[in-house]
């Protein structure tokens, strides 16, 4: 696929490309995914303190980013099923290669379902070997208040991620601090039931 435009952020590093994908290959994406969380069914991790995540999450790919008691990890397979998790779908390697060039495709998608008041603090993705490899992130569905800002501290902004946009986490922004406040329900129709799906694709190891 072409290479969509890309959104000047102000923030080096900090790649954005509104409505990478369009609306019919939202709709075939979201079927896809939703299809491979039949297999691999979306559960709700807790923090190695024992506080319970408000999102939902599942995976997708080799690796699998996971969260319990024991800390947090990458594993291959889904901690409830014991069972190896989906194939990455052919659209994000795609994706992943044409907006990113990163020469080894990503070995993890971590699949997390907002729904209600789900939101995710600020933090930092650092459970990779390689923290110089780029983090993709998809949006689907409803409009999500994105926060980030420096990966040393300071001041934080917000952005809007609208279904169908992509981002990504590179150079000087790969350790950047970020998170979503809140999602604006009822925003899209494009997830069935509601709610925002964010798909983000990593190399683990």
């Amino acid at each position: 696929m072409a290479a969509p435009a890309e959104i000047d952020t102000g923030l080096p590093g900090f790649r954005l490309w509104h409505q990478a994908l369009s609306a019919t290959a939202q709709a075939a994406l979201v079927a896809e995914v939703m299809t491979a969380i039949e297999e691999a069914p979306l559960y709700q991790p807790t923090t190695p303190g024992g506080r319970p995540f408000s999102v939902r999450m599942s995976n997708l790919g080799p690796l699998g980013w996971v969260s319990d008691r024991a800390g947090y990890r990458y594993q291959p397979t889904h901690p409830e099923t014991g069972r190896a998790w989906p194939a990455v779908p052919t659209v994000l390697l795609r994706l992943w290669d044409d907006l990113t060039g990163w020469a080894a495709p990503p070995d993890a998608c971590l699949v997390n379902l907002y729904r209600g008041p789900a939101k995710m603090g600020l933090h930092q993705d650092r459970d990779e070997a390689d923290t110089t490899a780029p983090v993709l992130s998809v949006s689907l569905g409803d409009t999500a208040v994105f926060r980030i800002g420096p990966a040393g501290g300071g001041p934080t902004r917000t952005v809007r991620l609208t279904s169908g946009d992509v981002c990504a986490l590179t150079g000087p922004a790969r350790l950047a601090r970020h998170g979503i406040d809140r999602v604006l329900e009822g925003s899209s129709q494009v997830v069935p039931g509601g709610g925002r799906l964010n798909l983000t694709l990593r190399r683990a190891r």
